[in-house]
């Protein structure tokens, strides 16, 4: 009796991977182990950078929001304790853009926890 050989699910499986590795420079993105290899290593790139990112943007705020701080006489640490003190529900995220873009509305933030 003949083989029988899903040929439709493997040319399927590797058109998937192949369609994943577009963009690739090489035999990245047309043979198939090496394009296999290359997009298992991207995909763990990924999803590590994604935890990564979140604590990049939180350090760029604190920065954003330290010398924002000090240009009121306060470091980052006073600031933060005080607008904790007086419940201010403000997250980083907030106040640095608050820092960045609109420096009244931190001022009065500021004179507010004063």
């Amino acid at each position: 009796m003949p083989r029988s050989v899903n040929s439709v699910a493997s040319r399927a499986r590797r058109k998937k991977l192949l369609k994943l590795a577009k963009g690739y420079w090489g035999k990245r993105k047309n043979v198939l182990t090496v394009a296999k290899h290359a997009i298992d290593k991207g995909l763990n790139y990924a999803y590590r950078d994604r935890k990564t990112k979140k604590r990049n943007f939180r350090s760029l705020w604190i920065m954003r929001i330290n010398a924002a701080a000090r240009l009121h006489g306060y470091s980052y640490s006073q600031f933060m304790n005080l607008v904790h003190k007086k419940g201010l529900t403000l997250n980083r995220k907030v106040l640095a853009d608050m820092a960045m873009n609109h420096p009244e509305t931190f001022e009065a933030i500021v004179q507010q926890v004063k």
